[in-house]
């Protein structure tokens, strides 16, 4: 797998004349050695619909003169840079206004944004498009010496064009029943994939092939698995954010298979022009790209005339040098991690019996993975699927009930000495009538009181404790026999209503106990509200006190443990065919400017602390790819040395005999 790659977009108009005319070999190989680039995605065919060759399975844009993707996969390769090759599956402008009838359309009978607003208009992969489609692919892969297929905007997308009506009719379903429609979007999708596969093949057998739906889903490994590698995109200043790309890297990392993160070079979103964030904000992403395990891969979108951007290229470049010094240590490692967060949304998924569409948003992940990074620990994000014991505890995140399966599994976990922290709903059986694991409480129902307060019986970091408002839903709970409270629950004198509300936003609390909102059991720990989703919606500080609080209980010698402020992020990898680990530190702040995060302005730090439980001997410690040799001390089973300077991101390697 390449590590520095671009994913070039040219989604052009036909509306523009002098499609790549300013179009140079060496100006186009120029820029790729400015941007250290080794892997570059090119254009066969666009969101508009055109080919950027002569074509017989499809048309050359009506502006272009020349076969402009043979012409860029011959520049990059005698430079040694890869050429995958990019094909627009789920757009075709073009054929969308020539056969509407292949469109995807909602119940309403509603292609898109309709055809008098700007913009594209998604395909049904269930349709004769299909073919037209496979042939568009086999061509592109006989005919150019392709080092890959990336087909863009497809996914399980429910459809009721006719062709999907029909279908269910034929097959003596209701096409009403969303259930129905949902497993045949399931069909669709696969049938796709395999068609794809074959096509292929039938050309150049093994050619890697990428499926971009931007989001990959966890828990659906059938769905990562007809894909060669993963290319997670995620543009932490459009809609993603910071905490999308960690959650799905730390996802993908369990899979066992090649990834990269996809960020991008604009300032915003994709397709912007003349958009170009601080060059900090591409070292940070793609130096979190390494450290998770992942290669990387930055978008850009040429200009219609064909000439690569220089400003692009050199802002490229500043990280790309960087990420080509750092490869050696990043080449073959594996996470090390004491806890395994296991992910809300992977379980919904995992479920038994039918798939749920779009039930509910993935906040508890993104809330739990948020808690753990600023609480410096080693975590993965895992499915059902893994396993467990790999893991000293295993976080539910707010809403994972469990059924029979998972729950004889966790059971099973708890009895081999594992721990759990739990919250909310998590830890119930699907009947909701009781709890499955033994964390210390005995479930008495939904709380009717929302907010309430908690009242936690220890210190909760830099507070004092008191009543903390807790804004997300809670439930009652009583203590086991033997369990230890952390805290009780009190709740407001009522709730918010016409006739009973009292201040600004909620009803204090009546200062009387509701039981314990906190408990502590032989199999671990549970919290009685949704905390983690509490804290992607709210950041309320106390929330993260009470899961660090129950996480030092639960895991009192983490591997690593550092002074690295909450802003930063820990991960440990191990690098077997070096015999060696390599400890990755970061540290970025994102600023909120309108509805955009951004990073600039990065603060050096100084004399970061760093103590590493060891599993093998060490015999240096030195920082990468800097060379230096750091101090350090054996103390049991445990190694102690300070990381002089911090800017951006620092690799310091453990590393054994050789």
């Amino acid at each position: 797998m390449r590590f520095r790659q671009v994913h070039l977009d040219f989604h052009t108009s036909e509306a523009i004349a002098g499609i790549g005319e300013s179009f140079s070999k060496r100006q186009f190989q120029a820029m790729l050695k400015l941007g250290h680039v080794d892997s570059i995605t090119v254009f066969s065919k666009c969101h508009h619909g055109w080919a950027y060759h002569p074509s017989d399975a499809n048309e050359q844009h009506p502006h272009l003169s020349f076969d402009l993707l043979g012409a860029m996969i011959e520049a990059a390769h005698e430079i040694g840079v890869k050429t995958p090759v990019y094909l627009s599956a789920g757009l075709d402008e073009k054929l969308a206004r020539r056969h509407p009838q292949w469109l995807r359309r909602d119940q309403e009978d509603r292609a898109g944004l309709g055809f008098m607003s700007p913009g594209y208009h998604d395909f049904c992969l269930n349709t004769p498009y299909l073919e037209v489609l496979l042939a568009q692919i086999r061509e592109a892969a006989a005919r150019y010496d392709a080092d890959g297929i990336f087909l863009d905007i497809v996914g399980v997308r429910k459809c009721y064009c006719q062709f999907c009506v029909a279908q269910l009719l034929q097959e003596g379903k209701d096409p009403r029943d969303e259930q129905a429609v949902l497993e045949q979007a399931e069909r669709t999708y696969m049938t796709y994939a395999a068609r794809v596969r074959e096509a292929i093949d039938s050309v150049k057998p093994g050619l890697s092939v990428y499926h971009n739906g931007g989001h990959q889903w966890r828990g659906r490994r059938d769905l990562a698995a007809v894909n060669t590698h993963l290319e997670l995109e995620s543009l932490p200043t459009y809609k993603w954010g910071y905490d999308h790309f960690p959650l799905s890297a730390r996802y993908a990392q369990t899979l066992g298979m090649d990834y990269l993160g996809m960020t991008g070079k604009f300032h915003y979103a994709w397709g912007e022009f003349g958009g170009y964030k601080h060059p900090d904000a591409l070292r940070y992403e793609t130096s979190l790209s390494l450290a998770l395990g992942a290669g990387c891969s930055i978008g850009d979108q040429l200009h219609p005339g064909g000439e690569m951007d220089e400003a692009t290229y050199a802002l490229i470049g500043a990280a790309y040098a960087e990420v080509e010094e750092k490869e050696p240590w990043c080449r073959g490692t594996f996470s090390v991690a004491d806890i395994g967060l296991l992910s809300a949304e992977a379980a919904r998924e995992q479920r038994p019996g039918p798939r749920r569409q779009g039930e509910r948003d993935n906040l508890p992940d993104a809330g739990a993975s948020r808690m753990l990074t600023e609480g410096n620990y080693l975590f993965d994000v895992i499915d059902v699927s893994a396993d467990f014991a790999a893991y000293k505890v295993l976080v539910l995140p707010d809403e994972l009930v469990l059924w029979p399966e998972l729950a004889g599994r966790l059971q099973d976990y708890l009895r081999q000495g594992g721990k759990v922290l739990a919250s909310g709903r998590s830890g119930l059986m699907e009947s909701q009538d009781e709890f499955a694991l033994d964390l210390g409480a005995v479930w008495e129902g939904s709380n009717p009181y929302c907010p309430d307060y908690f009242h936690p019986s220890f210190v909760p970091g830099p507070l004092r404790p008191a009543p903390f408002v807790m804004y997300a839903a809670g439930q009652r709970i009583s203590r086991q026999d033997g369990a230890i409270s952390w805290g009780e629950r009190e709740n407001p004198y009522f709730n918010r209503d016409l006739f009973t509300f009292c201040s600004h936003r909620h009803t204090p609390s009546s200062r009387q106990t509701g039981g314990p909102g906190m408990v502590e059991g032989s199999g671990g720990i549970y919290i009685a509200w949704e905390v983690f989703r509490d804290y992607a919606e709210q950041g309320h500080l106390i929330l993260k006190e009470m899961v660090l609080h129950a996480l030092r209980r639960l895991l009192p010698q983490p591997a690593v443990t550092t002074d690295l402020p909450a802003q930063g992020t820990v991960v440990y990898r191990h690098q077997p065919g070096e015999n060696r680990h390599v400890l990755h530190l970061l540290c970025a702040t994102p600023v909120r400017k309108g509805r955009v995060e951004v990073i600039e302005d990065v603060l050096p730090l100084h004399n970061i602390w760093v103590s590493v439980k060891l599993s093998c001997p060490v015999e240096r410690i030195y920082l990468a790819p800097q060379g230096k040799e750091l101090p350090f001390a054996t103390e049991g089973d445990r190694v102690k040395f300070t990381v002089p300077y911090l800017h951006i991101h620092q690799m310091v390697v453990l590393e054994g005999p050789k």
